[in-house]
């Protein structure tokens, strides 16, 4: 069932992407679909299995290196985080399959399509199933690939491609740190394979590299390699971007998929985490940081698939600080009830930019929510989950992480609380901006498209419907499971805590304000929506002219695409002219042009000679016997 869970997707993807032409579109489609249903029941399955105490365990498949001292198989890894990555990824990824017969059906290439979303899923699995390093990075690369061809699907636009080819640029900037980590994890303890490396981390705690402890710098490394994955401040800027691809790929990409890559690796690699005290620390401030910089500019936002972008790298921002504190297993549990709520958010957006006739300015709609009440609903579902509202998805794990990061009692743990707390309030605030904006009020559109506003069929609205149930009862659901009482039972050693850690018990034993505060902002951040967007809508227009300064640069993201325009891409493009027009059309090229030119001269002068006039070649000869004689009798003189 496992491995049936796995590679089904790949049945998919390949019988689609080399048959596509043959089977047709709709056959084509439904061969994918049938495939992630498949997979999807499968991992369920399997994880039931792992939650009624079945034994973790690996699947070998095949020996796929044996050079010298390194050796490893290809294998599945069989336990309790894994098997909850596939579950989660194999249902998320079959309901947006669905929601994309509808969503592409008037599209010119949807064997390709749904082939790319295939691969992408397979690759994801890949990643989470990986036995090893080099598996698991075999997946982080497939993953890459796999979303440049999804961002980029409409190729014949010049946005998709530029944002497919940043999104593939500046992963790897990610992946080059990530690739270090891997060699020097395979420096330090001789493997790469995952059960060989956990069990070795305290025999090599105090090794060092370069006269720095080497878990704290291969810790450090693996994090840069998921900042790029996962979309942390500095590695963020592709995020935004990746908007350019069709609705379903950004449900995947920012739900299921390649984001929560991140926070997998993280998870996976506790047993060393637990040793690179400093490597958290790092983690936790990068993480708490991430999460209240992207609130910040999805507040002032107007392309409705960007602001929902911009809380999905804000609530990356929450798993990873929850990571830098020691509770793995609250930011895999944010992780999973995330990917419910977020992957709603993003095709209740496409319902909407469906509806509007492809309009994604929120500026530019209003006065819908009754023409299309069920993606009304859902979108309202969605957005009480992200905003931590009880009881919904996200006010289960979301509180817990907050409350992990104050029961941590470090200056870095009370920074993250302190900028989750206020990323909580931003976050209601910019998604009842959101639906204030897009479903209530006047009509903005014109009227030829409000004319149009119309409800997604049905195999679209099927999709929501499920997933809004997730968003609704994951959280309540499987808390018990993830971060309850008996939370080391389910995980059984899939993620460590050190024996230091307490910090899931001193979580539960929080001061009930610390609690109840979330929820308090959260609502509070609701009110001042509703009171600027609803009641005096003039009030934003007036705070953007009297806060210009402020508004801009939120507004342009904090500036950070025209900074790595000024720092890496200006240079980079006059040094490659240079190299280019001196280097390698003077330089490289000129010496064999030059001396062929010369040769050419040569040639031509020494064809003048040859004018065929006998008199003129014996006047030539006279001349040279003159010379030789001259030269005989200057040296018998001598």
């Amino acid at each position: 069932m496992f491995v049936g869970a796995v590679f089904f997707p790949l049945l998919g993807a390949t019988l689609a992407g080399f048959f596509g032409r043959w089977l047709g579109d709709k056959v084509s489609q439904w061969i994918t679909v049938a495939c992630m249903v498949l997979a999807a029941i499968c991992g369920v399955s399997a994880f039931a299995q792992v939650a009624m105490g079945h034994a973790p365990t690996t699947v070998p498949i095949v020996t796929w290196m044996d050079v010298g001292s390194l050796e490893f198989s290809w294998a599945l890894r069989y336990d309790t985080l894994s098997v909850m990555m596939v579950a989660m990824v194999t249902c998320i990824s079959t309901l947006i399959h669905l929601y994309s017969v509808g969503y592409m059906s008037h599209d010119a290439t949807i064997p390709r399509f749904f082939a790319y979303l295939s691969l992408f899923t397979f690759m994801m699995l890949m990643l989470v199933t990986a036995d090893n390093l080099v598996q698991l990075f075999f997946g982080w690369e497939g993953v890459g690939l796999a979303s440049y061809l999804l961002i980029g699907y409409w190729y014949e636009r010049e946005s998709a491609n530029r944002a497919a080819m940043k999104a593939f640029i500046v992963n790897r900037v990610g992946d080059l740190f990530f690739t270090l980590g891997v060699a020097l994890t395979f420096w330090t303890f001789g493997t790469v394979e995952f059960p060989a490396i956990f069990a070795a981390v305290p025999q090599h705690a105090n090794d060092t590299f370069m006269g720095i402890r080497s878990l704290e710098l291969i810790g450090v490394l693996l994090f840069l390699g998921a900042c790029g994955k996962s979309a942390q401040i500095g590695l963020h800027v592709w995020l935004p971007d990746a908007m350019e691809g069709p609705t379903p790929v950004s449900a995947l990409i920012h739900a299921a998929t390649m984001v929560t890559a991140g926070v997998f690796l993280m998870a996976r690699m506790s047993p060393l985490m637990e040793y690179a005290p400093v490597a958290l620390t790092v983690v936790t401030i990068v993480g708490a940081t991430t999460a209240l910089f992207a609130a910040t500019i999805g507040c002032v936002q107007n392309d409705i698939k960007r602001v929902i972008a911009y809380s999905t790298c804000s609530q990356l921002g929450y798993m990873f600080f929850a990571v830098g504190v020691g509770a793995y297993q609250g930011a895999v549990f944010h992780l999973f009830t995330h990917a419910f709520f977020k992957a709603l958010l993003f095709l209740g957006a496409g319902s909407v930019i469906h509806a509007m006739s492809d309009e994604q300015d929120i500026r530019r709609m209003g006065g819908i929510w009754t023409k299309i009440p069920v993606t009304y609903a859902v979108m309202w579902i969605g957005s009480l989950a992200l905003a931590g509202v009880p009881f919904f998805a996200g006010y289960y794990s979301k509180d817990f992480v907050l409350e992990a990061a104050y029961a941590a009692h470090s200056g870095a743990g009370m920074y993250a609380f302190a900028c989750g707390i206020v990323a909580a309030f931003l976050t209601a605030f910019y998604s009842w901006r959101l639906i204030i904006l897009t479903f209530h009020g006047t009509p903005r559109a014109d009227h030829h498209t409000m004319e149009h506003v119309h409800e997604s069929p049905l195999v679209m609205l099927i999709p929501l419907l499920l997933l809004a149930a997730g968003a609704i009862l994951t959280g309540y659901l499987f808390a018990p499971l993830f971060i309850g009482h008996h939370w080391q039972e389910f995980w059984n050693g899939a993620i460590v805590n050190g024996e230091h850690n307490h910090i899931m018990h001193a979580a539960h034993e929080t001061p009930e304000w610390v609690g109840l505060l979330p929820t308090v902002v959260g609502v509070a951040g609701i009110a001042l929506a509703y009171a600027l967007y609803m009641f005096f809508p003039e009030v934003p227009g007036r705070l953007a002219r009297s806060f210009r300064g402020l508004y801009l640069f939120l507004l342009n993201k904090w500036y950070f695409d025209e900074l790595y325009d000024a720092i890496f891409v200006r240079p980079t493009r006059r040094l490659a002219m240079f190299l280019w027009k001196v280097g390698d059309a003077r330089i490289i090229d000129g010496v064999p042009n030059g001396a062929a030119a010369l040769s050419v001269d040569a040639s031509r002068g020494l064809v003048r000679l040859q004018s065929g006039r006998v008199a003129s070649y014996a006047f030539a000869m006279l001349i040279g016997l003159v010379i030789l004689v001259s030269l005989f009798l200057i040296g018998r003189i001598r």
